[in-house]
């Protein structure tokens, strides 16, 4: 079935009730609670009439939108249509579109239906047309034929499933501080939440008790420990809601991504779009052998999102190193991470130690002010500052060791960073401009930072501290004449 049509459709009418679950769920979780706390019967009749107050209004907004909205599909465009209190009509020109993303949360797949969004890539709600809760067939059937914008794709013979999910994968992921955050951010909101409940308890009062018995240096110790604990198993079961089911695929001219326990997603991205491969290694999953990988495509926007969702350039969940380099071998058939990269000079590593040195120097400062009248052992303090300086020294060094650049006849290839590191094949071709800066600490060590641009990812790409003249000779070489005529030529005698 073809979604090209040029009729006018509706909404599915289901998307009535699924808008109604969305409110009713949260609302008898919050009657449950205040039932186990003890509330009153007038608390509890309150919170429910104002729980089915608000269901009754979402569930009237969503009659209003399947009453009123339309759209279509034809040759040329995809139109949107708004009519009762307010008229808007919105049009996007097929061969304008990007990327096509399928979403399908729990209340959603209760009832069958799918979200789908249609971007352009371009920035503004102008360049997205969003279909909220129509049929799943219908999504699929418009995404098939959304996603080449109207053009032809021969059949690949490499076309089929690129990689799919491991389970032992998902321990890679609990690896994940960007999860952790989140899990302990949910905590400390929960905390907040259910005060009440906790003093009723007497939470507070314990707590108090064991920082009294303990000593606050032994009580911190333990609650980071707690909290190291917490975080990784909540970021386990996190990254298994959101990759479970993981599965990239090669169809004409796309890639596919699918993933999602309780909400699922599919996202398809055009081939001719892709500009090259990020490497993502954050400092825990690094030191596990793991490794992520991202696109680098137009299309994609760099959009601020909630962590509990990896971003749509992610192709390939946290993963075993070499899963990482195969799938970036698939994806752009070819292998760009197999260039020896050049290291960058010893000035470079001077910089990153002083760097560290101020970092120690800022967290003596800050806890000498509980130190001095006290509040905290001595001892305690100087222990910090300690670790803060074997810290940024050991961060400078891996730093330093993680710096480097290599290019071949097609891509240029960049690494930085140890917290996280970062290591970017990008198309030469496809690199639009160059952006060259020296700050006064570099011009003193005779280093430059080299930044690439290209309509793609996050748009800028970044060498750091080369050596000036071998910084200048690359990107000149690189993209031959974009560079020269900002060059100055020094003939040697």
């Amino acid at each position: 079935m073809s979604a090209v049509d040029g009729q006018w459709h509706r909404l599915d009418a289901k998307s009535i009730p699924a808008a109604g679950a969305v409110v009713a769920a949260p609302a008898l979780a919050t009657l449950l609670v205040m039932v186990i706390a003890g509330a009153g019967t007038t608390p509890v009749l309150i919170t429910f009439l104002i729980g089915l107050g608000t269901a009754l209004l979402v569930a009237g907004a969503a009659t209003y939108q399947w009453v009123f909205y339309r759209y279509r599909i034809t040759e040329e465009r995809f139109e949107q249509r708004l009519g009762g209190l307010f008229h808007n009509h919105r049009s996007l020109a097929r061969d304008r579109i990007r990327t096509v993303d399928l979403t399908a949360a729990p209340h959603e797949r209760l009832f069958a239906l799918t979200t789908v969004k249609i971007s352009t890539g371009a920035q503004g709600t102008e360049a997205t047309i969003r279909l909220q809760s129509i049929r799943r067939s219908a999504a699929e059937a418009l995404r098939r034929d959304m996603t080449l914008g109207g053009s032809t794709v021969e059949e690949s013979p490499d076309e089929g499933v690129l990689s799919r999910l491991e389970p032992k994968w998902l321990g890679y992921s609990a690896l994940t501080v960007s999860l952790m955050l989140v899990v302990w951010g949910a905590i400390g909101s929960a905390v907040g939440s259910f005060d009440q409940l906790l003093r009723k308890w007497g939470v507070f009062d314990a707590l108090g008790g064991a920082v009294a018995s303990l000593g606050i240096a032994v009580f911190v110790l333990v609650v980071a420990a707690i909290a190291l604990v917490v975080g990784v198993v909540g970021a386990f079961l996190l990254s298994l809601e959101m990759w479970w089911g993981f599965q990239l695929t090669r169809e004409p001219g796309t890639l596919r991504v699918k993933r999602g326990l309780l909400t699922t997603r599919s996202l398809s991205l055009e081939e001719r779009r892709l500009r090259g491969v990020e490497l993502c290694e954050p400092l825990p999953l690094r030191l596990a052998g793991g490794a992520k990988l991202a696109a680098v495509a137009t299309g994609l926007q760099e959009q601020k999102q909630d962590n509990k969702q990896p971003d749509s350039k992610v192709l390939l969940p946290p993963a075993p190193r070499a899963e990482a380099w195969r799938v970036s071998a698939a994806v752009l058939r070819d292998q760009p991470f197999d260039i020896a990269l050049t290291p960058h000079p010893r000035a470079a590593l001077r910089r990153r130690i002083g760097w560290a040195l101020f970092s120690a120097l800022a967290v003596a400062v800050v806890v000498a002010v509980p130190a001095v009248p006290g509040w905290i052992p001595v001892t305690f303090a100087v222990a910090l500052v300690v670790l803060a300086l074997l810290a940024g020294l050991g961060f400078a060094l891996d730093a330093h060791r993680a710096l480097g650049h290599a290019m071949d006849d097609r891509y240029l290839v960049a690494r930085n960073g140890s917290a996280v590191r970062r290591t970017v094949a990008l198309q030469r071709e496809n690199i639009i401009g160059w952006r060259i800066s020296r700050t006064v600490f570099q011009r003193r060590s005779d280093l430059m930072t080299v930044g690439a641009t290209t309509a793609a990812g996050s748009s800028l790409y970044r060498i750091y501290d080369v050596r000036t003249g071998d910084g200048l000779a690359l990107a000149d070489e690189a993209v031959p004449g974009l560079l020269t005529p900002f060059l100055e030529r020094v003939a040697v005698e």
